[in-house]
Order: structure tokens, then sequence, then C-alpha cells
């Protein structure tokens, strides 16, 4: 992997390395890997606990599963500075640089949009995924990223205050309970958008608060491209990422952390976690320099989206069909369970070596 070490000398391997795991973890799901984990059969074993933690909260809570959309969405803000910061030494001007976030703020829209369409074959207005959010969040950051620190900090606390209010006081008869499933302001502004309320109770409005993410992203990355120490820059991003969770934490009990309707408790607590497994990669990767084996997700972070739209759109399911007679007949007799996790296990591998094959032939598909 010489050439992946060459190709990364000029940029943060970790940056690479946190957005592809994340990205992978993504794309696992589609293998359908975590959910062979939480079959009835396994009820009870650690096997099933570990798998209860890659799939989302009902409501009320965390599971690790519900960080890894706003790990993407801050990673997506770390990665702005450093590639506006490029275009800028290539003679953009901050006009060409608003039309490129502008077309990409649509185009993640449009596309996150559009798979909503597919499964139905007919047209729904649905954004809830995460194309589709990071398509308002990755806008909103860029409008704001010249500003100050403090302004950008507190910018992104007018979003959860404003979100907070909107729950809390929404006046509309019906949707009056802010934190109750299907009875609350997301719920309503759903049924405003799509002319129903989405059965997950995943709130369309979820784009505005976890704006958040995406502006605590783009400040860690300014951080990250300054001139201060090392030092310097771990203890900012340890501050940061502990105060979001005593804050997220520490006020759950007066809002709940609730994923699917991106409370601001939980927008805080995720984004201290996003900060804290920042300043881990950062500090393992770019300052211990330790980078054996990276490169294996950090290929992922290379074609974040392409392999998402590929599994999302049957690249995935297409893999599953081709691969399962041939995984049945070779390991069909350990059993149900494990049959199906290795297949799904050789459906991921196939998805990441299709990444793999483009980094090889210096393809990298972007927006």
């Amino acid at each position: 992997m010489t050439k992946l070490n060459e190709q990364t000398n000029e940029r943060l391997l970790s940056l690479d390395f946190f957005r592809g795991l994340t990205m992978f973890l993504l794309i696992a799901e589609f293998s359908h890997l975590f959910s062979n984990l939480t079959v009835p059969q396994l009820e009870g074993t650690f096997l099933y606990a570990i798998g209860q933690q890659f799939h989302h909260m009902k409501w009320e809570g965390i599971h690790f599963w519900d960080l890894i959309q706003p790990f993407f969405m801050f990673i997506v803000g770390v990665a702005m500075p450093f590639s506006f910061a490029n275009r800028m030494k290539k003679g953009a001007t901050y006009k060409q640089l608003f039309s490129h976030a502008l077309v990409r703020s649509f185009l993640m829209l449009f596309l996150g949009w559009a798979l909503y369409c597919i499964d139905p074959g007919k047209i729904v207005f649905r954004f809830q995924n995460v194309l589709a959010q990071l398509g308002v969040t990755y806008i909103i950051a860029f409008l704001i990223m010249r500003k100050s620190p403090v302004i950008q900090i507190a910018f992104s606390v007018l979003l959860l205050l404003v979100s907070e209010a909107l729950y809390r006081f929404f006046p509309v008869e019906g949707f009056t309970n802010a934190f109750v499933p299907g009875e609350n302001f997301g719920a309503w502004f759903n049924i405003l958008i799509a002319g129903n309320e989405d059965t997950g109770h995943w709130a369309m409005f979820n784009a505005i608060p976890t704006a958040a993410h995406t502006i605590w992203g783009v400040l860690a990355g300014q951080l990250l491209l300054s001139k201060k120490s090392n030092k310097q820059k771990m203890q900012y991003l340890l501050i940061a990422g502990v105060t979001g969770l005593v804050i997220g934490f520490g006020l759950s009990g007066v809002t709940p952390i609730i994923k699917r309707i991106a409370t601001g408790t939980f927008v805080f607590a995720s984004g201290g976690w996003a900060l804290l497994a920042l300043a881990f990669c950062y500090w393992l990767i770019d300052i211990k320099k330790y980078q054996k084996g990276v490169w294996v997700f950090a290929l992922v972070g290379m074609n974040p989206l392409f392999i998402y739209l590929f599994a999302h759109v049957g690249g995935a399911g297409l893999i599953r069909k081709i691969v399962l007679p041939f995984s049945n007949a070779l390991f069909g007799w350990t059993g149900e369970i494990s049959a199906n996790i290795i297949l799904s296990s050789f459906v991921l591998f196939f998805l990441w070596y299709i990444v793999y094959f483009l980094y090889k032939k210096k393809i990298f598909i972007r927006i």
C-alpha cells in the first residue's frame, strides 16, 4: 500500500480512516451481517447482545448504531476546510466555492430523495436518510464556516434551541406531546411534507438540529488544519468531546435522548462521541503513526458516495444472490445461523473489494 501512503502524505490519514470505517459499517448493514446476530435463536447470548448494539433504539436511549449517521455527518464537516483550502490553493474564489457547495448539497438532497422512490416505484417525498439530511446540513455549515468559532458554536446551539422550542411548544392539536412517538412536531412535519408519518418515527426535520454535527465537524477540521501543536489540538478535541457527553447525558432527565427526532441531548451526546472518536483516530494514526492495516478502511473513505449508493440500490442484494449458492454449498453444513453470517461476510468483502478495485484503477467518484 505504498501508493496509498504517498497519496495521503498531504492529508490526514485518520480522516480517511474514520470516514471509511463509518461507511464500512453502513454498507455492512446492507450485507445483513448485523441482523444475523439478532435472530431469536441467539437471544440471551453474547452475540445477541453485540448485535443489539448494531440496531437503532426503538425510541429513547442510545446504541452504538445510533452514532453512525452523526459520525458521517460530522466527518463530512471535518473534511470541508481541507477540501476548500485545497481548492483555494488552486485559485478558486469564494463565489466558485459557494457554487460548488450549493450544487453538491442539491445533488446529495436529490440522491437521498431518489433512493426513497426506488422501492415503491413511484414519486414519494421522504428525506430522512443520511444523504438527504447531509444535503441540508452541508450548505448550512458552509454558509457560516468563515465565521469565528464562537459564532459557529453559538449558531449550532441556536439551531438546537429552536428545535427544542418547536417540539415543546408546537400549538397544533394532536401534535403537542413533545417526546411521544407520532404525536410531536416531527410527526406533523413529516405529514406536511410526505402526506403521512414515517412508521419508524424518523423526522425529516432532523436535518436542522443535526446541522450541529456538521458545523462541529467544520470546527474540528479548522482546528486540525491550524498551526496549533498536536497537544493543543488533542486538548481542544478532548475537552469538546467530554463537554458534549456531559451536556447530552446530563440533561437527559429534562430532554430524553432520542435519535429518531434528534433531540438536543442526542445531538450533544452523539457529537461528543464523534469528537472523541476523531481525537482517538488522530492521536493513533497521525500523531503516533500507527498506520498498519489502516488502509483497509481508508480505501472505503476515498469512495464513500459510490459504495453507499451501489449497496443501497441493489448492489449488495445482487452480490448476495450470486454468492448464495456457492456459500451454502461450502458452509451449509455449519448450520443456518453460521451459514448466513458467513454469506453476509462474503457480501461485505466483495463490496469492499469493489472499492479496492476502484482505488487500484485510480477511480474516485465524487460530487
